[in-house]
């Protein structure tokens, strides 16, 4: 989640400050820039949301996706879905498949998607995971998604918000705009500076042993790059029979839950859409894969916490996340 500090106390002849907000994508946006005239662009950022909405929402029955996920083999999916869907197979088979959209089958059944959740046990989940494996999903030349098994389902909201940051990225920078911040959710694209401050962005990342309520446990300075956390501290569902404490995260390649040590990742990495995979990806991921595979990905920095063995928080930066930490 995000923290920002602005203070606007501009000079004459100065860029002009413009900040936009607002609901989208089952969440908040925040979009603030400098710009060297006057500009409005709430119709074309609007917009932006309604299209990634329209390819790539599951809340919506007539989105591409749930006419796809409902079973239909003749949507002819757009640029947005296909540049989504490359980046997601490229993750998946980097992460050795920590990363998979096709859980969402498994999301719903355990209450934490539009579907309908399921009462589960362990057989159920191991037929449920017959329809799991993102290397069963393939797109074919006329841009119809080809499924190898019938009843396989596609849930993008583990990077379609990054993927939406980076577009509106994209769209400031179509309109000749350098200094930016983007933030959706509490993840976040930055570039240039604060030009109210004459240095980098300043963005912060919650504590995620707060269940509620937010209180901040670093920020870092954030120029040219993006940044997605995940966590299990807030998306959790308590069954009111049993009282056990469901978390969001599915393991991929169980089916279950993830009741792990990892309590939250938070990814630096040249898209949002990235830094949003890979963060989703280290929460399934056992904990001493998650900081091999950020040690050897020098493009890519990172913050883990977590809980060791004997019950003390625990944390990993790399050294290029240690070196951004403001305070």
């Amino acid at each position: 989640m995000l923290l920002l500090a602005l203070f606007s106390c501009q000079e004459q002849n100065e860029a002009v400050f413009h900040q936009y907000a607002g609901g989208a994508l089952g969440t908040n946006y925040s979009i603030l820039f400098f710009a060297q005239e006057d500009t409005d662009l709430q119709i074309e950022i609007d917009s932006t949301f309604q299209h990634i909405n329209a390819s790539m929402s599951t809340y919506i029955p007539d989105s591409d996706i749930s006419k796809i996920n409902a079973g239909s083999t003749t949507v002819k999916v757009d640029e947005m879905f296909q540049e989504v869907l490359a980046l997601s197979k490229r993750i998946h088979a980097e992460t050795n498949g920590y990363f998979d959209p096709t859980v969402g089958i498994l999301v719903n059944a355990w209450g934490f998607g539009p579907g309908e959740m399921q009462v589960l046990d362990s057989t159920k989940v191991d037929s449920l995971l017959h329809y799991v494996g993102l290397e069963k999903i393939s797109l074919m030349d006329d841009h119809i998604i080809k499924k190898e098994v019938e009843g396989i389902q596609l849930d993008f909201n583990a990077i379609a918000k990054g993927y939406a940051i980076d577009r509106l990225a994209v769209l400031l920078e179509e309109n000749g705009i350098q200094d930016f911040l983007v933030e959706v959710g509490g993840e976040v694209v930055t570039k240039g500076i604060n030009r109210n401050k004459q240095k980098e962005w300043t963005v912060g990342i919650d504590d995620p042993q707060v269940e509620f309520g937010r209180r901040l446990k670093l920020a870092i300075r954030l120029k040219d790059r993006a940044m997605a956390s995940s966590g299990n501290y807030r998306k959790f569902r308590i069954d009111s029979l049993t009282g056990m404490k469901y978390v969001h995260t599915i393991d991929p390649k169980t089916g279950f839950t993830k009741n792990s040590n990892m309590l939250g990742a938070t990814v630096l990495a040249g898209s949002c859409a990235e830094a949003d995979g890979y963060a989703t990806a280290f929460m399934a991921m056992p904990l001493s894969e998650s900081i091999t595979f950020l040690t050897a990905h020098e493009e890519l920095d990172g913050y883990l916490i977590y809980i060791d063995a004997e019950g003390a928080l625990k944390e990993f930066k790399t050294p290029g996340f240690q070196e951004l930490v403001a305070y």
